[in-house]
C-alpha cells in the first residue's frame, strides 16, 4: 500500500505533519478528515526497490542507520512491555521516526501484520533493512512468547556493535585527518614553492646537487601530470572493488589481511567477538545451535572465518562437539576454543560466550588505542623526513653559492 506524507491542520488550527498509508491521495485525505484533521498537502512517499532504482539515484545509497534501528527496536520493546499490541506499537512509532526509509519500512510491516503475516515474515518481505540475525531473533521471540525481552536484547546488541564501530572510527579519525592535511601541505610546497625557488637556481648555470634535481623533477612531474592522480585513485578503487566482488579475489584479500602481523590478530579478535556475542544471544533465545551457526557465518566479515564456521557446523551436524569442530579450522583464538569447551561441559555455553565476547572486545579496544597512538608519531616522523628533504634540497644550492662567493 502506498505511503503519503501529509501536512494538515487539527481542530485547534495547529499544523501537523506525518505519514499515512492509503490506496490513493484521495484515500489519504479521507483518512485525515476522519481523524478530525484538515489536509493541506498530501504527496506520495515512494521508496523504490533496489532493482528499479537508477544507478545514479541517491535513494539507492540511503540506508537505515544502526542507531535509528537500535532506537526503534528499544522503543518497540518498551511499548510492548507496557501492554501495547504490535500494530498499535508500530502505529505509535511511525510518526516518531525521522528517517523516511524507516517510516516506509514500518508502514509496510504494519500493513503486512494487519494482513495476517507474522512479525518475522513482515520483516523479511522485500527489504534488506533487517538482517537475517534480526529476523531470526524476532522469530525466536514469537515462538517463545518473550518478544519484549528479545527486542531489548536486540537493541543492546545493535548498540554494542555501534559502540565498537564508533570506537574504531574515532580512533582513526585523527590520523586520517592529519594524513590529508600533511599531504595537502606537501603538495602545496612541491607544486608552488619549489618551482619559484627552482627558477632562481636556473640562473646559476651550474650542476645542482642530486637532492635538488630530484625535488625539481618531482615538482615538474606533479605540475604536468597532477590530473593523473585522481584518475589513478579512481581506477585503483574500482579495480579493488571489482576484485573484492569475486569469490577468489575476496578470499585472497581476506587471507592476506589475516596473515598481517598486527592487523591480522586485530581482525581475527574483532570477528571472534562479533561471532561470540551473536551466537550467545541466539542460543539464549532458543535458536538451535545449527541454525545459530548458519546465521553467524553471515556476519563474520571475513571469508576464511565464515568458511570455518560453516565447516564447523557441518561437523556438529555429524555429531562432533562445537569446540573441537572450531579448533580443527585453525582460524580462532585458543581462548575462544577453551571457553566454548568449558561451556559445553558445564552447560553454560551462552553466558561464557558473552564473557568471551566482552574479553575480546576489550582487547580489540586496547589494540586499537595502541595502533592509534603509534600512528601519530609515525606520521609526524614521515612528515618530518619529507619536509627535511625539501629543506635540504633547497639549502644545498644556497650553501654552494656561498662557497663560490667566498
Amino acid at each position: 500500500m502506498p505511503v503519503y506524507e501529509y501536512t494538515a491542520l487539527d481542530i485547534k488550527g495547529d499544523t501537523l505533519s506525518g505519514i499515512v498509508d492509503a490506496d490513493s491521495p484521495a484515500g489519504a485525505r479521507q483518512k485525515l478528515r476522519a481523524a478530525g484533521n484538515y489536509p493541506v498537502a498530501v504527496k506520495e512517499s515512494v521508496s523504490l526497490p533496489a532493482a528499479q532504482q537508477s544507478p545514479l539515484s541517491l535513494t539507492r545509497f540511503r540506508r537505515v542507520r544502526h542507531s535509528e534501528l537500535a532506537i526503534m527496536t528499544r522503543q518497540l520493546g518498551t511499548l510492548m512491555s507496557a501492554g501495547f499490541p504490535l500494530v498499535a506499537a508500530l502505529d505509535a512509532l511511525i510518526p516518531q521516526s525521522r528517517s523516511s526509509q524507516l517510516k516506509n519500512q514500518l508502514t509496510r510491516i504494519k500493513d503486512a501484520v494487519v494482513g495476517g503475516s507474522s512479525f518475522s515474515q513482515a520483516l523479511s518481505a522485500g527489504s534488506n533493512t533487517f538482517s537475517p540475525l534480526y529476523i531470526n531473533m524476532i522469530q525466536a521471540g514469537e515462538s517463545s512468547g518473550a518478544m519484549e525481552l528479545v527486542l531489548d536484547r536486540l537493541a543492546e546488541m545493535i548498540e554494542k556493535q555501534q559502540q565498537v564501530t564508533q570506537r574504531v572510527t574515532s580512533a582513526m579519525t585523527y590520523p586520517v585527518f592529519m594524513t590529508i592535511i600533511g599531504a595537502g601541505i606537501l603538495l602545496f610546497l612541491i607544486t608552488y614553492i619549489v618551482p619559484t625557488i627552482a627558477g632562481l637556481f636556473a640562473d646559476m648555470k651550474q650542476v645542482l646537487p642530486a637532492p635538488t634535481r630530484i625535488l625539481i623533477g618531482i615538482s615538474d612531474m606533479l605540475k604536468r601530470w597532477w590530473w593523473l592522480i585522481p584518475i589513478a585513485i579512481v581506477i585503483i578503487t574500482l579495480s579493488f572493488q571489482r576484485i573484492r566482488n569475486t569469490v577468489s579475489g575476496r578470499y585472497a584479500i581476506d587471507r592476506t589481511l589475516l596473515s598481517l602481523p598486527i592487523m591480522g590478530d586485530f581482525l581475527r579478535k574483532l570477528s571472534t567477538a562479533r561471532l561470540a556475542r551473536t551466537l550467545g544471544l541466539l542460543l539464549e533465545n532458543g535458536v538451535t545451535l545449527l541454525s545459530a551457526l548458519e546465521i553467524v557465518k553471515n556476519i563474520a566479515g571475513n571469508v576464511l572465518i565464515a568458511n570455518a564456521v560453516e565447516a564447523a557446523g557441518n561437523k556438529v551436524r555429524q555429531g562432533q562437539g562445537l569446540a573441537g569442530s572450531l579448533d580443527e579450522t585453525r582460524q580462532f583464538p585458543v581462548l575462544f576454543i577453551q571457553m566454548i569447551q568449558v561451556g559445553e561441559q558445564s552447560g553454560a555455553l551462552e553466558s561464557l560466550l558473552k564473557k568471551v565476547a566482552d574479553l575480546f572486545e576489550n582487547e580489540v579496544e586496547i589494540v586499537l588505542m595502541r595502533m592509534a597512538s603509534l600512528l601519530e608519531p609515525t606520521m609526524i616522523l614521515v612528515m618530518g623526513v619529507m619536509v627535511g628533504f625539501i629543506v635540504l634540497s633547497i639549502c644545498l644550492p644556497i650553501f654552494e653559492m656561498n662557497q663560490l662567493i667566498r
